[in-house]
């Protein structure tokens, strides 16, 4: 497949100019950032929020659904994530960022489609650090909007937090909400002290697909295996929440106390 009928490949490469050198840690947004006609189909063919063949997360810290098997994914989704995971694309964001080596993962663990209805959100956190099964480190994560006639009414902001100088469990302060415009991708760097979160959904359907890039495992790094949340303001003295949190955070219990 030509990338090029897919991706607008000069404007995601002028995006990734300065990228190292953004903060809190580094990220670029780029509009309009599919084929016009690609991006109104996978919207359209999108999975509806009600589809029980979808993954429910609804606790404390992340209420969303998602599904990150292949077979549901329509035809032109299909073919963008084959995309957005072949060599073509990879060799781009690595000659551009300067990396020596960069994978792709098929399985999308964590990716594919991800809806929020009303009252959706995720609170700050961290992803994992260490891949479950390839025993990679996770480095970049591309998000894709496809949502048409969203405004900051909607809410759903992706939002970007500064690192905490006083406790590494939480995040600091806010500095960028980059509203889910349709056709609006957004890449950041995970592998750092790189909080986000999504804030709460007003009203819409909230509609994203996600793909993550990894590279070779460092010898120094956390081992996290699993997304560590940080509680909301009004969630600090909750010992429930807490509780959850440590639970979340044990690749043990995460899958289990993922929906309660």
């Amino acid at each position: 497949m030509n990338t090029k009928s897919f991706i607008k490949i000069e404007k995601f490469k002028k995006a990734l100019n300065k990228f190292n050198l953004i903060k809190p840690f580094p990220f670029t947004i780029i509009d309009n950032f599919l084929n016009i006609k690609l991006a109104k189909k996978i919207e359209k063919n999108f999975p509806l929020h009600s589809d029980k063949k979808l993954w429910t997360y609804k606790n404390y810290c992340e209420i969303k659904k998602a599904t990150d098997n292949w077979n549901m994914f329509p035809p032109e989704a299909y073919q963008l994530l084959s995309v957005l995971n072949s060599h073509d694309f990879l060799n781009i964001i690595k000659k551009k960022i300067k990396l020596k080596n960069l994978y792709p993962d098929y399985g999308l663990n964590g990716g594919g489609f991800h809806i929020m209805g009303e009252k959706g959100k995720l609170n700050p956190h961290l992803d994992y650090i260490i891949h479950p099964k390839l025993n990679l480190m996770r480095k970049f994560n591309l998000i894709i909007f496809f949502n048409t006639k969203w405004n900051s009414s909607n809410g759903g902001e992706l939002c970007l937090y500064e690192k905490n100088p006083n406790n590494k469990n939480l995040p600091g302060k806010l500095v960028k909400r980059i509203e889910p415009k349709f056709n609006r991708a957004v890449l950041f760097d995970t592998s750092l002290n790189s909080w986000h979160g999504v804030n709460e959904v007003k009203s819409m359907i909230r509609k994203s697909m996600a793909v993550y890039y990894l590279i070779d495992k460092k010898p120094k790094i956390e081992r996290r295996y699993k997304a560590l949340y940080s509680p909301l303001k009004n969630q600090m003295k909750d010992k429930n929440v807490k509780k959850f949190i440590k639970m979340r955070a044990n690749p043990k219990f995460a899958f289990k106390v993922a929906k309660i």
